[in-house]
């Protein structure tokens, strides 16, 4: 499994992240490698889990979702790695991160726009986890440079 981007792979990546939907043909001429570099060195980057090719969504430009923040209390330190692994694979989470401060666990989520979603999330989702002392949410009125890859939950309400 790669463990650190070569130089290569960090123009691949950069040129890609400008551009998802540039060819394979022009990423090659914009890096001066071929074709068939660009393919394998992507596919290696995608089958190690260093990358993903996805379409990202503006959330204050796309109707029908609500973003927020979920800042978790545990009820015990020793579960922090088993709790940010259950909840990380929870259907609406965008991702999710052990911090410091005043919270063990902020987890990003993406709801549609009923504010049912939300409640859904922490009534039945998160609930199911255990172990949390308390949590508190955040819906997000307006951001900036924000992209989101959309979870399944997610994109099958979007798609309908």
């Amino acid at each position: 499994m790669k463990k650190k981007f070569d130089a290569h792979d960090r123009h691949l990546v950069a040129t890609l992240t400008n551009d998802g939907q540039m060819s394979v043909g022009k990423v090659a001429d914009r890096l001066g490698v071929t074709a068939p570099t660009v393919r394998s060195r992507l596919k290696n980057l995608v089958t190690a889990g260093a990358v993903r090719v996805a379409a990202l969504v503006n959330p204050m430009k796309a109707r029908g979702l609500t973003v927020a923040l979920v800042g978790i209390s545990l009820q015990s330190h020793k579960m922090l790695d088993e709790k940010l692994e259950q909840i990380s694979t929870l259907a609406r989470v965008n991702w999710c991160a052990v911090v410091t401060g005043r919270y063990d666990i902020i987890v990003e989520i993406t709801c549609g726009e009923d504010i049912g979603d939300l409640y859904d999330f922490l009534d039945k989702d998160l609930s199911q986890v255990g172990g949390i002392n308390s949590s508190e949410s955040f819906v997000v009125m307006k951001s900036k440079r924000k992209w989101l890859y959309l979870p399944e939950a997610v994109t099958q309400k979007f798609q309908k």
